[in-house]
């Protein structure tokens, strides 16, 4: 795993360095919306309904929009005016029982680990909110926004969980329950009967997403039996670089056969291609016929030279 925020939490007077990390993930199959006709992805975009133009994500600012249809527009530095906690300090604001906060109010749970070289604070403070069995209320500000999240122990490691504000939840108000008749005795006792019947500790391995499961299972069977329903991935080969010129033309013109602009220009680009290729070839073999031609030029100079000596040598000792 790998740390999404790193700070301390203030215990008092006592500081307890701490990473965080995202304590739970989403397995889900993930799918992307594509058009039926020919399978291409579908992309979004961000068109400005005053000029009608698409507008950059770094051009777009944040506005509210109040009930009576007032607009204001907020950007960064506004933003970055309000009063937030300290970004990389979780204070502890009190303790209170386990029992006292409703579930319907857990948010998002973060793992905590000790970043210090000594993390004796750290197990001080889960050893301590594990003996008392409260829960530790706390600010915790990620990604600029502040939230109250409750401190608890899970296994020996600290976990942080956000808690929603009491105006995120919603009130129940049915007007069916305020009619409804209130259940008998005798039904109330045979609900309880049935209930210690089908009590047991719970075990979350014992249960599985069925759905997941089997979503996967048809995706496998689809891909395995190549329905023409499945595009198959393939990696495009590298282009090979040709040496020649001839050869470098001849793949240009393959590549603009394939893509169906070849036509006539195609063919009146091989004839260019070959003249080309033979004035190259006329060329090269000029040149190394003079080459060659200089070479044997030289080399009769050279053997002229040493043989001059040795003629002027025999000459004087035969007279």
């Amino acid at each position: 795993m790998r740390s999404i925020w790193k700070g301390s939490i203030a215990f008092g007077l006592v500081n307890v360095p701490v990473k965080v990390y995202t304590a739970t993930e989403d397995h889900d199959i993930r799918f992307h919306q594509v058009h039926a006709k020919d399978g291409g992805r579908i992309k979004y975009d961000r068109v400005c309904t005053v000029c009608g133009q698409s507008v950059a994500f770094a051009d777009i600012d944040k506005a509210y929009e109040s009930p009576e249809g007032d607009k204001v527009i907020l950007t960064d530095e506004d933003f970055a005016k309000l009063p937030v906690a300290e970004k990389h300090e979780i204070p502890v604001l009190q303790f209170v029982p386990s029992e006292q906060i409703d579930p319907i109010l857990f948010d998002r749970s973060y793992y905590l680990e000790p970043d210090s070289t000594t993390p004796k604070a750290y197990v001080l403070l889960a050893k301590t909110l594990d003996q008392v069995d409260r829960v530790a209320l706390v600010h915790f500000t990620l990604r600029q926004k502040t939230r109250l999240a409750a401190l608890r122990v899970r296994d020996g490691v600290l976990v942080l969980q956000t808690l929603l504000w009491p105006d995120e939840v919603r009130a129940a108000e049915f007007e069916s329950l305020d009619d409804a008749a209130a259940p008998r005795s005798q039904e109330v006792a045979m609900a309880q009967t049935l209930v210690d019947s089908m009590s047991e500790d719970f075990d979350p391995d014992q249960y599985t997403d069925e759905y997941q499961i089997e979503l996967k299972k048809l995706l496998d069977e689809a891909i395995e039996s190549g329905s023409d329903r499945v595009t198959r991935h393939e990696e495009a080969e590298p282009a090979q670089m040709d040496a020649e010129v001839v050869d470098l033309v001849a793949a240009l013109q393959r590549s603009l056969e394939a893509t169906g602009r070849g036509g006539e220009s195609g063919k009146s680009g091989r004839g260019r291609a070959s003249k080309s290729a033979a004035k190259s070839t006329a060329k090269a073999t000029t040149k190394r016929a003079a080459s060659k031609s200089t070479g044997t030029k030289s080399a009769s100079k050279s053997t002229a030279k040493k043989a001059a000596p040795k003629a002027a040598k025999q000459t004087r000792k035969g007279a």
